[in-house]
């Protein structure tokens, strides 16, 4: 009995989704008028005001403005994304008027760290889904840890890349550096006693 009344009240929260997700698929895109003519105005909507103003008097052949005739079904407004209807909670006290199947909770910015554990607590125990809830320290945590755990692996891989490198440079025999080919260079001695043989002695000059 209870899945049955749970089935029935959600499912108007989703045929409304469709509903308006089918009527803004036929909503034109409104664009500025003029927009396409200046490079200086932006795309997005503003009202006109001009007298003469083609798309504020609504002309055959000029983009259409925002009316009353683009709006969303009835039953789908102030509908969120997920299907769920909006509650602003300050305290504990008011997620006692809340129905966990066709409402959910966003917390007040005003609310303070000690109240919002509460809340978030209450909420847990009630089944009432929160809209505005951040990541937790625990998940932060196991995020690290995860990371931490992650970097280690991929230095111990490291590791062994090197260490296996290593290994194969020392069994690589190494190859002894051969002479250059060419003229070998004579010793300096060799060289000195010959240009002593090609300078003349002192007492000996050219007459």
């Amino acid at each position: 009995m209870t899945t049955e009344k749970t089935e029935k009240k959600l499912s108007p929260s989703r045929e409304a989704l469709k509903l308006r997700a089918r009527a803004k698929s036929k909503k034109p895109a409104f664009i500025r008028a003029e927009s396409w003519k200046y490079d200086r105005f932006s795309l997005s909507w503003r009202k006109p005001r001009g007298l003469d103003n083609k798309i504020r008097r609504k002309i055959k052949g000029w983009p259409p403005g925002p009316s009353v005739g683009y709006k969303g079904p009835k039953i789908a407004r102030g509908l969120h994304p997920s299907g769920f209807r909006e509650v602003l909670v300050y305290n504990v006290q008011d997620l006692s008027t809340i129905d966990s199947n066709t409402q959910a909770v966003r917390i007040a910015h005003t609310v303070g760290k000690r109240k919002r554990t509460d809340i978030i607590a209450e909420a847990k125990k009630l089944n009432i889904k929160i809209l505005n809830i951040k990541v937790t320290a625990e998940a932060k945590e196991k995020e690290e840890e995860v990371a931490e755990g992650e970097d280690t692996e991929e230095e111990a891989e490291t590791e062994e890349a090197a260490e296996e490198t290593e290994k194969k440079e020392e069994k690589k025999p190494k190859k002894e550096k051969e002479p250059k080919k060419g003229k070998e260079k004579a010793p300096k001695k060799e060289k000195e006693a010959k240009k002593a043989k090609h300078k003349p002695k002192k007492g000996e000059e050219k007459q």
